[in-house]
């Protein structure tokens, strides 16, 4: 972050007051959790479940050097300048809109169903290249997180790619507006939040909400096999679209798809003769590096340019990523999120790949996907279209809503003593892994965040 002086602060989000001998002290960083201030850090106390607040002096202990404040001003720490305001959150807003003004970046934002961590990561990678650029870190994606990215990024960020994350209507359209965007990515429309939004017209509208952070001359970029995206764009011909996919339709599609274990190999129309390589597997990854190739070109950057940061990206945590479990077990970890979309690409991909040895077994160990509402039962069991006896050779399930997906697999005439169940017990399941995998075995586990699957790759870890 660049440094601000106190009174520059208070300007940027109107504040009631403030103590004016301190009006040229400097702002090195902000945080809204107590425990994550740096020495020079603003404290910003939001109002929750808890009332930041009240953390104050923790705060102060970690090094704060002011603080916002809401709360009755005869309240107000004394050890540290206060600056007043009505609302701390409108303020920490308003300050993340003061500072993207003035560090002036052109923004990059990305959202969608699936696939927008890793597009994100993807993008940044390829744009690296040639300019200075700061992403999202982790899963700092919603309202709170987009403006603690912007205030974090550092004074010479040119490109600023902002990864965009809803669970209901309204709110990529408050992300869209605080951080005007030069290109706007949609990676796919899928099934998360369904529970909430009701259908998936309902959530192509959700996400179309990023288009009215969109600029003048921005550019749009979308999966073209999306009819919904496909249907609300038709009456914007004002903007500039990009359509990517795997069809030769596309305005960017790949070609030549080559999948291995770790990574995938292909071509694009934008320069048919370089090859490219991602280091996950999997045709949905190819898709991301499609939105990630249509945004560098977009910026005027050639194929042959970010071939090599392409293939060298790194993914965020717990997405597609594989690792080398007890007694040589390969363990595809995926426990981050899932939907069923997601979910059934994922499965797809593992079911294709080369087994490492002729003995190997591949198994899945699947857990809920959350927030499905009344459509969970059918979406759960959905998933059996994609498992099949020839080339996945065991299922673990994990949590209520599985038991769809367990009698769904029992019906199509998968092995009944290949389903395992488990309802609750989660130490039964690690139990009964352990015990039945053997040397160079291939494990998929994906689940939906909340059901804590990571255990059971740390489990398989040790």
């Amino acid at each position: 972050m660049k440094a601000l002086a106190i009174n520059e602060i208070v300007k940027a989000v109107g504040a009631l007051d403030y103590d004016s001998r301190s009006a040229h002290d400097l702002i090195t960083s902000v945080a809204f959790n107590s425990k994550e201030i740096k020495p020079g850090g603003l404290f910003i106390p939001l109002k929750a479940a808890r009332d930041g607040h009240d953390f104050i002096q923790d705060a102060i202990d970690h090094g704060a050097q002011a603080t916002l404040w809401a709360n009755d001003p005869a309240d107000a720490p004394s050890q540290i300048p206060v600056i007043q305001v009505e609302d701390t959150f409108t303020a920490f807003v308003d300050l993340a809109k003061y500072y993207l003004g003035l560090i002036g970046p052109k923004v990059i934002a990305v959202t969608g169903s699936a696939g927008k961590t890793t597009t994100k990561d993807m993008t940044a990678a390829t744009l690296s290249t040639t300019f200075n650029v700061y992403k999202t870190q982790g899963n700092y994606n919603n309202q709170l997180g987009v403006p603690f990215t912007i205030l974090s990024m550092p004074e010479d960020t040119e490109v600023l790619v902002v990864e965009m994350g809803m669970s209901g209507p309204g709110e990529i359209r408050f992300l869209a507006q605080l951080c005007p965007m030069d290109v706007a990515v949609i990676t796919m429309i899928g099934e998360s939040h369904i529970e909430f939004l009701g259908s998936r017209e309902n959530i192509a509208k959700a996400k179309l909400e990023i288009l009215e952070g969109l600029k003048e001359d921005g550019t749009f970029i979308y999966p073209g096999d999306e009819p919904l995206i496909d249907q609300a764009v038709v009456e914007m011909p004002e903007i500039k679209k990009i359509r990517v996919g795997l069809d030769d339709s596309e305005d960017v599609y790949a070609e030549n798809i080559v999948n291995e274990r770790e990574h995938t190999h292909f071509y694009t129309n934008l320069s048919p003769n370089v090859e490219l390589s991602i280091p996950v597997s999997g045709d949905y990854n190819v898709k991301n590096a499609l939105m990630a190739c249509a945004v560098a070109y977009s910026q005027g950057l050639a194929v042959e340019q970010i071939k090599t940061p392409l293939s060298q990206f790194k993914l965020t945590a717990n997405r597609s990523e594989w690792l080398l479990g007890k007694d040589d077990i390969q363990i595809l970890n995926d426990t981050y999120n899932a939907n069923p979309s997601a979910m059934r690409a994922v499965i797809r991909n593992f079911s294709q790949l080369e087994r490492p040895a002729v003995t190997s077994h591949k198994v899945l160990v699947l857990g809920d996907m959350l927030e499905l509402g009344k459509y969970s039962a059918s979406m759960h069991a959905s998933i059996a279209e994609e498992i099949d006896s020839p080339h996945i050779d065991g299922v673990y399930l994990y949590g209520q809503e599985m038991q769809a997906l367990a009698r769904a697999l029992k019906d199509k005439g998968y092995p009944e003593d290949k389903i395992h169940y488990y309802p609750e017990d989660k130490a039964a399941l690690i139990k009964d892994l352990l015990d039945q995998v053997h040397s160079q075995d291939q494990i998929l586990v994906k689940a939906s965040h909340g059901m804590g699957l990571a255990e059971v790759v740390a489990a398989l870890k040790a």
